[in-house]
C-alpha cells in the first residue's frame, strides 16, 4: 500500500437523509454514538496500512473538516510523508463545483499526480462495512489488471440501486450496467445472486489519468465512474472483480449504505443488538474517530417507577440517564434523559436533553435538541408532522428548529424511499 493513493469521496449532498443534512455533510453524520458515517471508511484505511489519503470534501462541510482535521490528523505520520488531507473544490481546471464522482478527482488531477502514486484507491465516504483493502491490492497486482473493482453480491430484485458488474468465471469483469431497472445477468458463482459494484475503485495511475483527462472533455459524459469510465475501459484494458470480504468474519456480508433515513436508522439500531454483525469491539479491526473529553456514562436512581436504566443499548460517553428507561437506543455523547420518561428504539444525537414523563419511540433527535415535559413523539404519526419531519415508514426526526423551514424533498421523491 505504500505506492498507493487514497480518494475518499465525501461531497456528497445526501439529500435523502434529509433533515439531518441540513446543516451537514453527509458523511458527517454521526453514527452508532460517538462516530461519524466517515470514520468507518477512514478507520478501513488506517487498519488496511493505506496512510496517504485525500479527502474531497464539498457540500456543508465545516463540522467536516473540523472532525477530520481534529480527529485524523494525527493517526498519520507527517514526517514519513502520510497524510489524511481534506481537498475541497478549488476549481482549479474549471470554474464549476465538482460535477460527478469522475468530476472531482480529475478535478484535483494535478494533487493527485504530484504524489506520483503507482496505484489510486477510490473510495466513498457513506457506506457502513469493514473491508481490508490490502486484500484487493494483492488480487490487483496478481492478476495484473489495470482496474479492480469490488463487489458484493446481491438479490436481482436490488439492481435498481447499484452498479451491476457481469463477472467471468476467472473474474474479468466483462460488463457493467449502472442501476439498471432489470438485468439478466447473473454471478457466475451464485446463480441465485448478482455481482454489485460497491463504489470502490483501484486503478493503475498510468491508467487513470489518461482516462480522467478524455472524460473531462466529452460533452456528454456525465463525468462519473460508473455511467462512463468504467464501462469504457472495457475491451481495452483488464478489468478484475474483487469479491468482498467482510472483516466482521460473519457467515453473513455486512455492507450498508446509509443513504435513506430509514436505513440509516436501522444501521444504528443494528448495533444495539446482543451481538451484532458489525463489531464495534473488535480488537483486530478498530474504529476510530475524533477524541472528545466527557467524563463516564451515569445511570442514577433506583426507585420503585423511577429507576436509569438502559437495556439493549449503546449509551455514550457524558450521558447521564436520570431516572428513566432507554431500550434499543443509541444515545450520543453528553445526553440528558430526566427522570420519568420513556426512550425506545430511537437515536440521541449530541447535547440533546430530554426532559421530565416524555415518551418517545422510534425517531431520531438532532443535536442540542431540548424536549420538554411531558412531550410525545412517535406515538401518532398525523400528531408528530404537524410539528417535526415524519417519513413514509412513520420514523420521527426532531431537529432544533422543528419544521420551521420547509422541507426540500418532495413528496413524490419521499414516496419512493
Amino acid at each position: 500500500m505504500r505506492d498507493t493513493l487514497g480518494v475518499l469521496l465525501a461531497g456528497g449532498a445526501g439529500e435523502r437523509l434529509f433533515p439531518l443534512t441540513r446543516e451537514r455533510a453527509k458523511p458527517a453524520v454521526p453514527f452508532a454514538g460517538q462516530y461519524r458515517i466517515i470514520d468507518i471508511t477512514l478507520s478501513n484505511c488506517i487498519n488496511s496500512g493505506l496512510r496517504k489519503v485525500y479527502i474531497m470534501t464539498q457540500y456543508k462541510a465545516l463540522s467536516l473538516n473540523r472532525h477530520i482535521r481534529e480527529g485524523w490528523g494525527t493517526t498519520v505520520a507527517s514526517e514519513l510523508g502520510e497524510f489524511m488531507e481534506i481537498l475541497p473544490p478549488m476549481q482549479r481546471v474549471n470554474k464549476s463545483w465538482y460535477q460527478g464522482t469522475a468530476d472531482a478527482v480529475y478535478q484535483n488531477i494535478y494533487s493527485i499526480g504530484s504524489e506520483e502514486p503507482k496505484f489510486v484507491l477510490i473510495l466513498s465516504g457513506d457506506h457502513i462495512y469493514k473491508m481490508n483493502y490490502g486484500l484487493m491490492m494483492q488480487q490487483h497486482c496478481d492478476s495484473g489488471a489495470a482496474v479492480t473493482l469490488a463487489t458484493l453480491p446481491i438479490n436481482p430484485d436490488e439492481v435498481s440501486q447499484f452498479g451491476v458488474v457481469e463477472v467471468s468465471r476467472t473474474g474479468e469483469v466483462t460488463g457493467f450496467q449502472e442501476k439498471p431497472k432489470t438485468t439478466d445477468v447473473r454471478s457466475p458463482f451464485n446463480a441465485d445472486k448478482v455481482d454489485a459494484s460497491m463504489g470502490i475503485y483501484l486503478f493503475n495511475t498510468d491508467v487513470l489519468i489518461p482516462e480522467l483527462i478524455a472524460d473531462a472533455e466529452d460533452p456528454d459524459s456525465k463525468h462519473d465512474f460508473g455511467h462512463n469510465i468504467l464501462p469504457k475501459l472495457l475491451g481495452r484494458y483488464k478489468v478484475q472483480a474483487f469479491n468482498f470480504v467482510d472483516e466482521n468474519r460473519k457467515e453473513a456480508l455486512y455492507w450498508r449504505d446509509v443513504g435513506t433515513l430509514d436505513a440509516y436508522y436501522e444501521a444504528n439500531i443494528d448495533i444495539c443488538a446482543v451481538a451484532p454483525t458489525f463489531n464495534l469491539y473488535d480488537r483486530d479491526w478498530p474504529i476510530r474517530t475524533r477524541p472528545t473529553q466527557y467524563p463516564p456514562a451515569k445511570f442514577v436512581f433506583g426507585e420503585m417507577g423511577r429507576t436509569g436504566m438502559a437495556i439493549n443499548s449503546v449509551v455514550s460517553p457524558g450521558c447521564v440517564v436520570s431516572g428513566s428507561a432507554v431500550r434499543q437506543s443509541v444515545l450520543s455523547q453528553d445526553v440528558r434523559v430526566n427522570s420519568y420518561s420513556d426512550i425506545d428504539s430511537s437515536l440521541l444525537f449530541q447535547h440533546v436533553n430530554v426532559g421530565r414523563h416524555c415518551r418517545i419511540r422510534r425517531a431520531i433527535i438532532d443535536r442540542d435538541v431540548h424536549i420538554p415535559d411531558g412531550t410525545v413523539i412517535g406515538y401518532d404519526a398525523n400528531e408528530d408532522r404537524k410539528r417535526y419531519f415524519v417519513t413514509p415508514s412513520g420514523l420521527t426526526v426532531v431537529t432544533r428548529d422543528g419544521s420551521l423551514y420547509e422541507n426540500p424533498v418532495s413528496q413524490e421523491f419521499l414516496q419512493t424511499m
